[in-house]
């Protein structure tokens, strides 16, 4: 069935539609309330832009998944995306964790934890902290304003220890372990932390403000220097207030910039009145429209951040019935306010975002640009020097490693677009094959390997461009057997060493690149790269054998003792670092006991 008929059959029901190219690849994901009149309009309107009618003109079909609502078409459509990462959605990575300030309410005596993740968990957050604006400062006005413990001691009321710690002794904890607090006292400390943190500040100011003059008078200068200083980072963080915003106002202000290369977003967070800083986000301009954009990258950027705002500033209108901004006031408890502001103040806002996305457009995307033109090129180079049917987007390159036979390993490496893409790395223990033989090796890991390929697991469910073997043809043939036999279009090369002679399946002959050439230096990279993971992951696997099996020869270390020994320490280097002391905190372990252990493991290199 050719796509024209395949679209009269779709159904005006919610569901996710996924695209392919003419090798099977998943080049495209989205959702769509009515999926018939949204895949339709890919093929039939004749006024896209024209890198969407050069990602259409690459479609060679298409699957669908139906989907009970809108809603759960939004959350599959993530998934997958994160799944498959297609060429042509908004892929939005993993940026840097800001810190937040965490109190688990439900604990006797909450305490004050800096943290970068935001759970589900009942407890309070409080942040992101960023731009200037340090949490552990924030954490350290509190403790001198109210004593908050800060420590990780388990700590339940009428559970006394002895002995106090040093930020009792200097009067910024109030003791809870050694029952110096009652738990109603404590509590009533807690609503003045969560008001300071929540932006009113003028309380902890005084309080701070009072104890730096007394530290003076008292000629403690270190500790007045101290006050001072957080005393100036609040007057700092009152200078990020927006006057004419309330101080309990938690906005997110989207702007929007784009090229024909490029699109931006910048995100102003707001909180608590104060604005806290801006993230910029830049991704290759490929998508139908600006709207679709927008609710693409709002989707994947609010599955990162889970503390919500109570309201979102747009900087154009969009579907606002659309699932995203449902699954949101759902996860906020109450309906999110979205607008697109036309007042004064908020229009501000929002043009203040627009400037951002384009002064990062401007300085940033250029060079982007340039980086990710030379590595297509590299990519495009050896394509064709190589005469290989795919564009090596994906290159996985493996690598056996071993000793006389013994723990064999081999390792899975993973380049995207010509980059490191280590969260995809895979180690495989050689399970079946006995003695020294690479080729039954490779054989075992490659198809263990591409039985995964449907699996959710990231690393394995999408499908190599190339796989990069070191080696000679004896190896491509092993790899390219098996690739046929599970019907997949894989092309498989093989570097050698020692004259970097690069073999490819449809030639008996090798291909030599220049040594300056920047396609053998990337290959190269994949290579040595293969072959760094797996030595490492060898020698971890014969030390933990190794010292099993001196451990073995130690009169009166039993099994469990043995294994709780290398649960504490997990290394040899570890182990043999270790004190008797501190081997005798293993149950179990006597003095004897440790005195053998010391001298046996004497004996490893």
């Amino acid at each position: 069935m050719d796509i024209k008929e395949k679209l009269t059959t779709l159904p005006l029901t919610p569901g996710v539609y996924i695209m392919k190219d003419r090798f099977g690849n998943i080049i495209y994901i989205g959702k769509a309330r009515k999926l018939k009149n949204r895949v339709s309009q890919y093929f039939l309107n004749k006024n896209h832009p024209d890198k969407v009618k050069s990602m259409v003109s690459q479609v060679a079909d298409f699957d669908y998944i139906l989907t009970n609502s809108e809603l759960d078409a939004l959350v599959l459509e993530s998934n997958l995306i994160k799944k498959h990462q297609p060429f042509y959605n908004i892929l939005l990575k993993d940026g840097k964790a800001y810190p937040y300030i965490k109190i688990n309410v439900k604990e006797d005596f909450p305490k004050l934890e800096i943290v970068r993740k935001v759970k589900k968990d009942g407890a309070k957050y409080f942040g992101p902290y960023f731009f200037g604006t340090n949490a552990y400062e924030i954490v350290n006005a509190v403790n001198y304003a109210y004593p908050i413990r800060t420590c990780d001691k388990k700590i339940k009321a009428n559970n006394k220890m002895s002995k106090g710690c040093l930020n009792y002794s200097l009067g910024l904890c109030s003791a809870p372990c050694m029952c110096k607090v009652t738990k109603e006292d404590y509590a009533s400390l807690l609503p003045k932390v969560y008001e300071f943190l929540n932006g009113k500040d003028s309380a902890v100011y005084e309080i701070i403000s009072k104890k730096m003059e007394q530290a003076v008078s008292i000629e403690n200068f270190e500790l007045a220097i101290k006050l001072r200083d957080l005393r100036f980072m609040l007057l700092k963080l009152r200078e990020k207030t927006i006057a004419a915003l309330p101080n309990t106002a938690n906005i997110d202000v989207f702007g929007f910039a784009k090229s024909d290369n490029f699109v931006v977003f910048s995100v102003l967070i707001i909180r608590q009145g104060k604005m806290m800083g801006a993230k910029n986000y830049s991704f290759d301009n490929v998508l139908i429209d600006d709207e679709q954009m927008l609710i693409s990258f709002m989707t994947q950027y609010y599955a990162q951040n889970i503390m919500l705002p109570e309201k979102i500033f747009l900087p154009f209108e969009v579907d606002l019935e659309d699932a995203l901004f449902k699954s949101l006031s759902n996860q906020l408890g109450k309906k999110l306010e979205v607008l697109i502001p036309n007042k004064a103040l908020n229009k501000k806002l929002i043009d203040q975002a627009n400037a951002n996305a384009n002064e990062y457009l401007t300085k940033n995307c250029e060079f982007e640009m340039k980086k990710k033109s030379k590595k297509l090129d590299v990519l495009l180079g050896i394509q064709q020097k190589l005469g290989l049917k795919n564009l090596p987007l994906r290159i996985e390159g493996y690598d056996i490693s071993n000793i006389s036979g013994t723990s064999s390993v081999c390792s899975m490496v993973v380049f995207i677009n010509g980059a490191k893409a280590s969260k995809h790395y895979r180690k495989f223990k050689i399970k079946e094959v006995v003695g020294p033989n690479d080729f039954e090796s490779l054989k075992e890991s490659i198809i263990r390997r591409l039985e995964k390929i449907n699996s959710d697991d990231i690393s394995f469910s999408s499908v190599p461009d190339v796989i990069l073997i070191d080696g000679g043809k004896g190896q491509i043939n092993t790899c390219r057997d098996i690739i046929k036999s599970y019907n997949q279009n894989i092309d498989v090369i093989s570097l050698a060493k020692k004259q970097e002679e690069i073999f490819v399946e449809e030639s008996p002959l090798s291909i030599k690149l220049s040594k300056d050439d920047d396609e053998l230096k990337l290959l190269q990279k994949v290579r040595d790269e293969a072959h760094r993971f797996a030595i490492t992951f060898h020698r971890k696997l014969r030390k933990k054998k190794q010292v099993k099996s001196i451990l073995d020869e130690i009169e009166g270390l039993g099994k469990v003792k043995r294994e709780n020994l290398i649960s504490k320490f997990k290394s040899v280097k570890r182990m043999k670092k270790a004190s008797a002391e501190e081997l005798m905190q293993v149950s179990g372990i006597t003095p004897k006991l440790a005195s053998d252990i010391m001298k046996k493991l004497e004996e490893i290199e």
